[in-house]
């Protein structure tokens, strides 16, 4: 299961303008909710702030995957956002989280959705990968590192 199979270039926000959990949430959201077939960003931050009550998806070194399951979705899709100046996201190790990638499934994809988020957190436990990713310049070029990168693994 590849990355790219559920993210475009056009989800990918090279700076979020959030600079809180809900704010970080809502434009992640703002660019799938088309995707997503949801009538706007909130109807996506509802089930997104339900699975954060769970524990935050905030996983620690900078990283954050917000994520949830959705009825009546019918494939995964992913944003990405990042955060020079980094946001409060709950984080267990307390630290600003830089690193967005938002992940909404099927509701009825238990086993993919694990394997895809296992994925995404592998990917970020690389410090090199982290380091091309806050240091790019474009849309386009953070784009080609996460395709890069998934191609590799």
């Amino acid at each position: 299961m590849k990355l790219l199979d559920f993210l475009k270039e056009e989800w990918v926000i090279p700076e979020l303008h959030g600079t809180d959990k809900l704010s970080v949430l809502r434009e992640l959201s703002g660019v799938l909710t088309q995707p997503c077939k949801a009538t706007s960003p909130e109807e996506l931050i509802e089930v997104l702030l339900e699975r954060e009550k769970l524990g935050s998806t905030g996983i620690g070194e900078g990283v954050a995957i917000p994520h949830c399951r959705l009825k009546g979705l019918d494939r995964f899709c992913i944003s990405f956002g990042r955060s020079k100046h980094g946001v409060d996201f709950d984080s267990i190790d307390q630290k600003p989280c830089h690193l967005f990638f938002m992940v909404m499934a099927p509701e009825n994809s238990a086993v993919e959705n694990l394997n895809l988020l296992g994925r995404i957190a592998r990917l970020l436990k690389d410090p090199s990968f982290k380091r091309k990713l806050m240091g790019a310049k474009t849309r386009k070029e953070i784009y080609e590192i996460i395709s890069d990168e998934d191609e590799r693994y």
